[in-house]
């Protein structure tokens, strides 16, 4: 697996292109990812989105229009791809496949789990390929994803950390901002965490 990252937009969310068998996996194209993409992308079969908040799925329409290829939404978030939060202009996107909760889909012989962890938002999810975690905004370096937004739910997120604090094996983690980190180095910061939510 090769992984290509560039931060996109005001809030630097991280758009990511993972390469397994000279296949390339978009994972949350967001604010002018476009351009990049077409750069470091030779051969694209899909598009994934952790989430549906804006900074995450702004070139959704534009990505797959251009290469042809199936946008894959958690169905939770489905409602959040027409929505123009700010009135920033988002261009409207339609996913082709609404990914069910910790559903497991396979794309041209590619397995791809995504992990329900809502919180952050009520279809929030964690996208596991092989031993890597595209987090999204549920965990991010040091910290997670903020529950304080219209359709966060702080109790959610409180059960989707106990969720993943049952998990034992060290995933390498890309989060939707910031720097790669690993599950065995959150775990103490999501205890913390867990047991501050009330």
């Amino acid at each position: 697996m090769h992984i290509k990252v560039h931060p996109m937009g005001d809030y630097q969310t991280n758009c990511y292109i993972v390469t397994i068998n000279d296949k390339d996996i978009i994972i949350d194209p967001g604010v002018n990812a476009t351009a990049w993409i077409k750069q470091n992308s030779t051969n694209p079969i899909a598009l994934l989105n952790t989430h549906g908040h804006f900074d995450h799925v702004w070139s959704n329409q534009e990505v797959k229009e251009l290469f042809n290829i199936k946008l894959y939404t958690p169905v939770d978030d489905e409602f959040m791809l027409t929505l123009n939060p700010y009135n920033l202009g988002m261009p409207p996107s339609s996913a082709d496949v609404l990914v069910k909760p910790d559903e497991e889909i396979e794309i041209e012989g590619i397995k791809i789990k995504f992990h329900h962890f809502s919180g952050h938002t009520p279809g929030c999810s964690v996208i596991q390929i092989d031993d890597t975690l595209f987090s999204g905004d549920f965990i991010f370096k040091g910290t997670i994803g903020r529950f304080d937004f219209p359709n966060s739910n702080a109790q959610d997120m409180k059960k989707s950390l106990k969720k993943i604090l049952k998990w034992d094996k060290n995933f390498h983690i890309y989060p939707g901002h910031g720097d790669k980190t690993t599950l065995y180095d959150e775990v103490d910061n999501l205890k913390q965490w867990e047991r501050h939510i009330r």
